[in-house]
């Protein structure tokens, strides 16, 4: 089973910044995707980016693009997702995702392992 642990929220102001990780313990991929999603209070849970876990291909949700940008260090088993330029709509739990597929896919119907999120409040 693989275990997904987030970390890194935390409280900013409105145009700051923060990097959130994932470590991944257990069984890991050879293959497959991360992800990265968001829930605010009342909304569904949104697909924020995703990436890889062999090759550079990522995916960005269009109100996220040219702020956030999802990475990974396959050697130390952690997935990142910087995020700049943060906005009150921001405000969310953030969880990290894996998926086997060999695309990023924006449903979160189709990640299969899931951390326990981690809070980010943007304040005005």
């Amino acid at each position: 089973q693989v275990q997904l642990v987030e970390s890194g929220g935390g409280l900013v102001q409105a145009g700051g910044s923060l990097r959130l990780s994932c470590a991944v313990s257990g069984r890991t991929f050879s293959s497959g995707v991360m992800g990265w999603f968001r829930q605010a209070p009342g909304k569904e849970r949104e697909f924020v980016a995703g990436i890889r876990w062999n090759a550079r291909v990522t995916r960005y949700a269009d109100s996220v693009k040219g702020r956030f940008t999802i990475s990974r260090d396959n050697a130390k088993n952690l997935v990142y997702l910087q995020m700049n330029a943060l906005k009150p709509e921001d405000t969310a739990v953030y969880y990290c995702a894996a998926d086997r597929s060999t695309v990023p896919v924006p449903d979160a119907k189709f990640y299969d392992a899931w951390g326990q999120g981690t809070q980010v409040t943007v304040s005005s």
